[in-house]
């Protein structure tokens, strides 16, 4: 039954696709230390974090004890407001004492995807002019510590904190988690020694300084024209969508939210981490990296109350084949987010993990994330065939080519504005000016349609968009890429669909004259140098692309005839 409460609020206005977020609760202006102190004074005995790899286990004051500790320790490598720190590392405590301790001085943490190799590592340490870098020495098949080396081989023959590496000109500090010693980086333990005579006045007076306007995170969102932009978010875009996010799970102290989603995402750091700060809930982390069965048992160990994923990591936990040992009855709520949810899919979601309040967000990156969201009482119906309805303090209008805004039910692109869009990307006003435009509206770039109640439908992309398990990969990005290889002359990316997955990545290339090649001599190329997610599945030589009589690539042709070759449900060609 669909939760009737303020629905006249959120309807459209005038029969236009044009909605305005209700305005009932304040925005907060509170700077993201600020908030946590809040938390601690009145549920500082509450438990904050349990790590299930590790079985460490936090109270707010003890979570808030530690990340002093760390903030007093990169003072002490003499980081100052306002500098770029990278986080490189999956879901470990480092991550969150990081998150939380580079806001507390008002450096800027700059998020690594943990799938990165060396040609975005580089280009994204580089972009923001990064000072330090906060690294996991491995993770699965990575070697972080060895892709560090082979930018910085200077590394081997310095002191910590003192590095001076030509291709990476700004980065002087590597803070290496692990109990191993490497030439020319501190330990994290090193740095938290560092801090432990820490003066908190200090820090008081720092935080004191900060502003919630100040930048505090650059996220890397793939760009459409070949390179990551640095999507700058501040303080006041954070935690009020994190507030907002957590409310619509009506959230509370009480509550134990499960995070097997990544922290380097908004999904991990914004609406999970910082969400349960806002209510003081525990979070509750199964793993470094999903894996169904770690999250399956952690949330019936630790009797957890919501529950973050994609659709492909529910279909994954609903397919294992020892799901029905699993006690889940104290699930209530959660999120699924990132990809449509097949209608099979939430029944049983809603029916065998118990979340019959499970709601359904869209949102980006550029927008801190989250711009709509259903609620907890919102019909089946209404959580697999659409995102949701506004967030509070969040407007939006569907626009049409024509520039106008759209009649209810037609489709046009999304455009969205309020305190949730970011700054900017960093150091790119070009790119800036292309997505937020006049007035403070951001263009996200996707094909939406809004229904008579306020319901939003996201029914395609303007911009070719690849959504790969929840994963959004832009096909320009890995194009220029592969462009690097002189046996390539013509190239283009596209997705076609996959049950498993949504979508998977294809490429069709022209060869240079009188060169060879196969599909494996592709995939190699790749290895080791973009994220695995972005490496084609599918690879196809042709002796022309498609184009139109402009020369632009017909990518629709591509998708639809390799989809047929494939034997796959025709792609969209909207």
């Amino acid at each position: 039954m669909t939760n009737r409460a303020g629905d006249l609020n959120l309807k459209p206005i005038e029969g236009k696709s044009h909605v305005k977020g209700k305005k009932t609760a304040s925005l907060s202006r509170e700077t993201i230390p600020s908030l946590l102190a809040s938390t601690v004074a009145a549920f500082g005995d509450r438990e904050a974090a349990y790590f299930a790899e590790t079985d460490r286990r936090l109270s707010y004051a003890e979570l808030t004890k530690e990340v002093d500790t760390l903030a007093a320790g990169f003072l002490a490598l003499g980081l100052e407001k306002g500098d770029r720190i990278g986080i490189w590392s999956p879901n470990r405590l480092e991550w969150l004492l990081t998150q939380f301790a580079t806001a507390r001085i008002g450096l800027v943490m700059v998020n690594i995807n943990p799938a990165y190799r060396l040609s975005e590592l580089e280009y994204a340490l580089n972009k923001v002019e990064c000072k330090a870098l906060v690294t996991a020495a491995a993770f699965k098949t990575s070697d972080y510590l060895s892709m560090i080396r082979d930018l910085a081989p200077e590394l081997d023959q310095c002191e910590a904190g003192e590095l001076m590496a030509k291709r990476l000109p700004c980065l002087k500090n590597v803070i290496q988690m692990g109990e191993k010693t490497e030439p020319g980086m501190y330990r994290f333990q090193d740095v938290l020694a560092k801090g432990e005579p820490g003066n908190r006045d200090e820090l008081d007076q720092i935080t004191a300084s900060l502003s919630p306007d100040d930048p505090i995170n650059i996220q890397f969102t793939s760009g459409t024209t070949g390179s990551p932009k640095g999507a700058t978010l501040t303080h006041y875009n954070i935690v009020n969508n994190a507030t907002f996010v957590t409310a619509a799970l009506e959230l509370t102290e009480r509550d134990r939210l499960c995070i097997p989603v990544p922290l380097y995402h908004c999904f991990g750091m914004v609406m999970g981490t910082l969400g349960c700060v806002t209510k003081g809930a525990a979070m509750i982390f199964p793993g470094e990296a999903f894996e169904p069965h770690a999250t399956l048992q952690t949330v019936a160990q630790e009797k957890c109350t919501a529950l973050y994923g994609v659709p492909t990591m529910f279909v994954a936990m609903l397919e294992h084949p020892e799901f029905g040992t699993f006690e889940l009855s104290s699930l209530r709520t959660g999120i699924m987010a990132g990809a449509p949810c097949p209608v099979e899919i939430m029944k049983k979601v809603i029916a065998d993990m118990h979340m019959s309040e499970v709601t359904i967000a869209y949102g980006m990156t550029e927008t801190s994330p989250v711009s709509f969201q259903s609620g907890v009482n919102d019909s089946l119906e209404r959580r697999v065939t659409t995102v949701g309805r506004i967030h509070p303090h969040v407007e939006v209008k569907i626009v049409g080519e024509d520039g106008v805004i759209c009649p209810v039910g037609d489709q046009g692109e999304l455009w969205t504005r309020g305190y949730s869009v970011m700054q900017g990307y960093w150091n790119d006003e070009e790119k800036t000016k292309e997505s937020i435009v006049e007035d403070g509206w951001m263009r996200t770039g996707d094909l939406a349609v809004l229904d008579d109640e306020g319901y939003c439908n996201i029914v395609g992309r303007v911009k070719d968009m690849i959504i790969r398990g929840g994963e959004n990969i832009y096909p320009r990005e890995i194009e220029e890429f592969l462009y690097g290889n002189p046996k390539v002359q013509e190239v283009q990316v596209f997705g076609v669909p996959s049950d498993r997955l949504g979508e998977e990545v294809a490429t069709w290339i022209v060869l240079a004259p009188g060169e060879e090649c196969s599909e494996d001599d592709i995939r190699d190329y790749c290895k080791g140098q973009i994220a695995h997610y972005k490496i084609p599945k599918y690879v196809r030589f042709k002796s022309e692309l498609p184009m139109t009589v402009t020369g632009k690539p017909q990518k629709f042709v591509m998708r639809d005839a390799m989809a047929e070759e494939l034997g796959l449900i025709a792609a969209k060609t909207a």
